[in-house]
C-alpha cells in the first residue's frame, strides 16, 4: 500500500489560482500613472516574489509611493478584480484539492500575497480547502527563504520530509527545496526547468490524490526517507 504524504502546501498565484495576469495588469497601471512604462518582461521577474521586493522593483520603476503603500494599493486592485471578474482556478487545481480532502490528507496555502487576499480567496472556494494558512505577512523572510514552508509544517505538526509543496515559479521552487519538502513544479507563466525540482508536471489536470501519494511513496522508498 503506498505510503501517504503528511501534507500538501499548496502556492496560490499561479499555482492554485491564476492571478498573475490581474498582478500584472495592476502593475502596469501603477507604474504608467507615475509617467513610467512596464513591460511584460518587467512584470515576469516578480512572479512569485515577496511583495515588499517587488515593491522596491516598482520604486525603481518610478512609483513614488511607501512600499507597504504599494503592497496594499496593487492588493486592493487585484482583490476587486477577483470581485468583478472571478477567481480563475488553474486548470485541474481545484479538483485536487478536494480529492485530497477527501482523501483525508492535510492541505496548507502558503503565498507571499497578503493575509487578507489569501483569505479572500480561500472563502471563494466552495468548500473548506486547507487547515492552515501562511501568508506573506506572516513571515520575516519570503520565498526563496525556506521560512514559509517551514511555519507551514510547524503549524501542521508534520515533518517537512514528508510533505509535498506544488509551485508554478522558480522563486517558489527553490524555497520549497530549500525547507527539505518533496517539490512538485507545475510551469505557468515562466518555465521551471533546471531549478532542480523532485517532479515536473505540465499541469495538475487529471490529476487526483493517489497521483501525488504515488510520487511521494516513489521518492521516499528511492530515498529510504520514508518511516
Amino acid at each position: 500500500m503506498s505510503r501517504k504524504p503528511s501534507a500538501v502546501l499548496w502556492d496560490m498565484d499561479g499555482t492554485l489560482v491564476d492571478t498573475e495576469p490581474y498582478w500584472m495588469a495592476a502593475e502596469t497601471a501603477l507604474v504608467q500613472s507615475f509617467g513610467g512604462s512596464w513591460t511584460h518582461e518587467d512584470a515576469l521577474q516578480l512572479v512569485g516574489s515577496g511583495l515588499i521586493d517587488s515593491a522596491v522593483i516598482l520604486q525603481n520603476a518610478g512609483v513614488a509611493m511607501e512600499a507597504e503603500a504599494i503592497v496594499s494599493h496593487l492588493t486592493d486592485v487585484v482583490q476587486e478584480s477577483l470581485r468583478t471578474q472571478g477567481v480563475p482556478f488553474r486548470p485541474g487545481a481545484r479538483e485536487l484539492l478536494r480529492d485530497l480532502r477527501d482523501a483525508g490528507i492535510p492541505t496548507g496555502l502558503v503565498t507571499m500575497s497578503l493575509r487578507r487576499m489569501a483569505l479572500n480567496v480561500v472563502d471563494l472556494i466552495e468548500f473548506d480547502a486547507f487547515d492552515i494558512v501562511v501568508a506573506g505577512d506572516d513571515v520575516d523572510n519570503p520565498k526563496p527563504h525556506p521560512e514559509p514552508y517551514l511555519q507551514a509544517a510547524a503549524l501542521l505538526d508534520v515533518d517537512i520530509a514528508e510533505v509535498i509543496v506544488i509551485e508554478d515559479s522558480p522563486t517558489g521552487v527553490r524555497a520549497g527545496l530549500a525547507s527539505g519538502a518533496l517539490t512538485l513544479a507545475v510551469p505557468h507563466i515562466v518555465p521551471l526547468d533546471h531549478l532542480g525540482a523532485h517532479e515536473l508536471w505540465d499541469t495538475l489536470d487529471g490529476r487526483g490524490a493517489v497521483d501525488l501519494t504515488d510520487l511521494y511513496d516513489s521518492r521516499a522508498t528511492a530515498t529510504g526517507a520514508a518511516r
